[in-house]
């Protein structure tokens, strides 16, 4: 099976027919991540109705920043009241893009860490122009199940990654960027996960909407530049899948 291992659903037009799209290529996980509570909920609408969505629950850390204290721990008490029905807490992290407040972004992140420690589930970790913070911040945690989201840090942050034994996640833009094609050629492929980020980074560049059928370009970028064939690249990124979700609470 190929599996898209992150995407926003919200943002596609139509939703069935995008996952109905996903079936049809043989996309038969979609890991659908969230970015504040009405997508939360939303998520776990679709996880209850689609067999194919698998679930996420986190608040992107611009998001986040809206919250007040009290709106925060309500938001964190509904996904531990969800735990059952989840398989990550996603998109979680530091963006120091739209915002420099980093400090509070800092705070916000260890909530999500610790919560992840404490329902035993895997962080999908959002890093814009934060790698190194990111982390830095990880390493102290001591965090082992981490799949890094559309990561742009350096060679030297990548290396950090591999021998923390985390997960990079390989979107559909690889197509045409340098970048993500050179982290296929240097990264073991037990490291690797394959995304859409659906609507964005389509892999024709330019356009839009992405969609979860397309994350079959990712598993073909990683085929011909690990030289191996497009069957045993899908094997390989399902048995990652298993590993990296094993002992969780999931049925994935």
């Amino acid at each position: 099976m190929f599996i898209d291992t992150h995407c926003h659903l919200e943002l596609l037009k139509d939703i069935p027919k995008a996952i109905n799209n996903a079936k049809k290529a043989g996309v038969e996980i979609i890991v659908y991540n969230s970015v504040n509570l009405k997508t939360m909920k939303l998520a776990l609408e679709l996880g209850e109705k689609y067999n194919e969505v698998k679930v996420a629950l986190g608040i992107d850390p611009i998001e986040m920043l809206k919250l007040t204290e009290d709106e925060i721990k309500e938001d964190i008490n509904f996904i531990r009241k969800n735990k059952d029905k989840i398989i990550a807490i996603g998109e979680v992290g530091i963006d120091l893009k739209e915002s420099s407040e980093f400090e509070k972004q800092k705070k916000n992140f260890s909530r999500f860490i610790n919560l992840a420690s404490e329902l035993n589930i895997p962080l999908i970790v959002h890093s814009r122009k934060a790698e190194e913070k990111v982390i830095e911040i990880l390493e102290k945690e001591n965090c082992k199940k981490v799949m890094m989201h559309c990561f742009n840090g350096n060679f030297k942050l990548i290396k950090r990654i591999i021998e923390n034994n985390w997960i990079l996640s390989i979107p559909t833009n690889v197509t045409n960027s340098e970048h993500f094609q050179k982290i296929i050629e240097i990264v073991p492929i037990k490291n690797l996960l394959c995304e859409t980020d659906s609507p964005f980074l389509h892999p024709i560049k330019g356009a839009f909407p992405n969609e979860p059928a397309n994350v079959i370009e990712s598993y073909k970028m990683i085929s011909k530049i690990k030289k191996i064939s497009l069957k045993e690249t899908e094997e390989k990124i399902q048995n990652n899948f298993i590993i990296f979700y094993k002992n969780c609470r999931s049925n994935a």
